[in-house]
């Protein structure tokens, strides 16, 4: 790919990140509850922390291994979370993974940006197959996937360790030829 992918939906704009974002990331992302229910997001969340997750995402863009997409509700163009894919390109395969900024819990917007972003995995990019995880503490993550068609496939007990606390992770994954059957 030579320029990011735009990914429209009824309510949002998913597109790169830019360095404009960074006071909303800061804003959004330094946020006890974010960082809590996500294994990368730490707190507090520093201006430091925007920059190197810009920086990975273009680094991972150009190399084809990761997709991240800002989050940005209509029709102001706001920054409100991001979404991505880790991509496995030995095995045709991606992890979504995904945050949104707390004023925008429980509004639909994560299933919305998820079903865009998986449907991107199986149209565009031909994956195989797209898998997703989420702490067992966070059971909404879990709700999204299930809405997106994915199944869960099993549960690592005490797996991630994060803050000096072992979480459980539960796997959800869903293949082309599943997400092919749910859409005919």
């Amino acid at each position: 790919m030579a320029t990011f992918p735009k990914i429209e939906t009824e309510r949002l704009f998913l597109n790169e990140l830019k360095a404009q974002d960074i006071p909303d990331i800061v804003k959004y992302a330094s946020n006890k509850n974010i960082s809590e229910f996500t294994q990368n997001v730490p707190f507090p969340y520093s201006e430091k922390d925007a920059v190197f997750w810009i920086n990975m995402a273009r680094e991972g863009f150009k190399k084809g291994t990761n997709l991240i997409f800002a989050i940005r509700h209509k029709p102001e163009n706001q920054f409100i979370g991001g979404i991505g894919l880790s991509i496995e390109t030995k095995s045709n395969r991606a992890e979504i993974g995904y945050w949104i900024a707390e004023p925008f819990w429980n509004k639909g917007y994560i299933t919305e940006a998820s079903k865009a972003v998986i449907k991107y995995s199986f149209k565009v990019l031909k994956l195989q197959k797209v898998t997703s995880s989420h702490f067992n503490s966070n059971p909404a993550s879990g709700r999204v996937m299930r809405k997106n068609g994915m199944k869960k496939e099993g549960e690592l007990e005490k797996h991630i360790l994060k803050n000096n606390v072992y979480h459980d992770l539960i796997l959800y994954g869903l293949t082309k030829e599943q997400f092919h059957a749910k859409e005919a």
